[in-house]
């Protein structure tokens, strides 16, 4: 295999590497710097919540709350409508992006006439296939805020592709995104039992 081909095809794998990547979900966390969040005992929800619109909970909001509420209720904490230690906001998006991969292509030319005669003989042509894709991303951010002070001490958020399975299933979807922003929260979970439904 010659120099340029073997460069396209390293060139191809890598394009193809990067792809796969996007579909892994991308999850970030930060805590405000000493703050320790597990001197905090209740929370409560922000209202509105960030995924409520026209002045009414969505069943978004609702199947959100249930998985929060089962992962704080995992680490110990428990729901206070009335004077919440911590106050959560939940914050879900879409957008469609376009990806734009190529592979290398090789293709063999013939041709050549002399005196009448045809002769001809096969040079190697290099090119590229290019393909563009369009699909949508979903991002999900889930803010703790000390309720008292008015201060975010932690957020978590996770980005990744939205297939067709989380488009049909959103609830299922819901639960599994909390439960891996939730694996970044500093306070493990105790118990894996589940609570009352969310208020």
């Amino acid at each position: 295999m010659n120099t340029l081909l073997r460069q396209s095809f390293v060139a191809a794998s890598i394009l193809l590497l990067s792809a796969c990547a996007t579909n892994q979900p991308t999850i970030t966390s930060e805590t405000r710097a000493g703050v320790d969040i597990s001197q905090y005992k209740t929370y409560g929800w922000f209202s509105p919540l960030a995924t409520d619109k026209a002045g009414y909970s969505s069943i978004v909001s609702s199947n959100f709350k249930t998985a929060i509420q089962n992962e704080m209720y995992a680490r110990g904490y428990v729901y206070d409508a009335n004077s919440p230690q911590l106050l959560i906001n939940i914050n879900a998006s879409s957008q469609e992006r376009m990806d734009v991969s190529s592979a290398p292509t090789v293709s063999m030319g013939y041709y050549g006439y002399r005196g009448g005669f045809g002769y001809g003989f096969g040079v190697p042509v290099y090119g590229a296939d290019v393909e563009t894709s369009y699909y949508k991303v979903g991002t999900v951010t889930i803010d703790v805020v000390d309720a008292q002070k008015k201060e975010l001490i932690w957020t978590g958020t996770l980005e990744g592709v939205l297939n067709k399975k989380a488009l049909e299933n959103p609830g299922a979807a819901i639960q599994s995104a909390v439960t891996q922003i939730y694996a970044k929260y500093p306070v493990p979970a105790k118990v894996a039992s589940t609570p009352p439904p969310a208020q």
